[in-house]
């Protein structure tokens, strides 16, 4: 069973790689790291009280698959994200691979989500507000892009001793953390 302690933690590279898509063949793995993805974000509801989605990289899994939990739950496997608005809104953003850190983010207002769901049946979500920043978010961490890669000059250096502390597992939590070895 997959818990809090295996989301992976700023400082670990695996954060920062390109995921590969997923191959029909794989297909049959899908409910087992869809499992996995539900198990760890259920454990962080259950500590924290938040987390709407993961995506798979957050557990080492390589792959384009984020899972979503909102009205009813959400595979989301290869997506693409088409149709972004040039309107734009800030935002207090977290991540469950960064606890107890928030940045403010500029996300698109609006998007269309194309992807493929747990059935290799291809889908097509316009989103808005709340759900578009989370669909970006997540999006992101398949690109190995994270929340504090959108910080630039003075903000990013404001906080770079927080995302040190972070990385070296210096932070204040409910729950042990579990960082790479270095």
């Amino acid at each position: 069973m997959k818990t809090i302690h295996d989301i992976l933690k700023l400082g670990d590279p695996r954060l920062y790689e390109v995921c590969t898509p997923v191959l029909r063949e794989e297909l049959p793995e899908v409910p087992v790291w869809i499992q996995q993805l539900h198990e760890a974000m259920e454990d962080v509801r259950r500590v924290y009280g938040f987390g709407r989605g993961i995506a798979a990289p957050q557990l080492g899994i390589m792959k384009r698959l984020f899972y979503l939990q909102l009205d009813r739950p959400y595979v989301v496997i290869n997506p693409e994200l088409k149709g972004l608005s040039e309107e734009e809104f800030e935002l207090w953003d977290d991540c469950m691979s960064f606890p107890n850190l928030l940045v403010r983010v500029k996300r698109h207002q609006s998007l269309s989500l194309h992807y493929l769901d747990e059935q290799w049946q291809p889908q097509v979500w316009k989103v808005e507000g709340a759900i578009s920043e989370l669909i970006q978010h997540e999006y992101d961490h398949l690109e190995g892009i994270l929340f504090v890669d959108y910080l630039k000059g003075l903000k990013k250096r404001m906080i770079q001793s927080k995302l040190i502390d972070v990385s070296k597992g210096k932070v204040s939590t409910d729950y042990r953390m579990i960082y790479p070895l270095k």
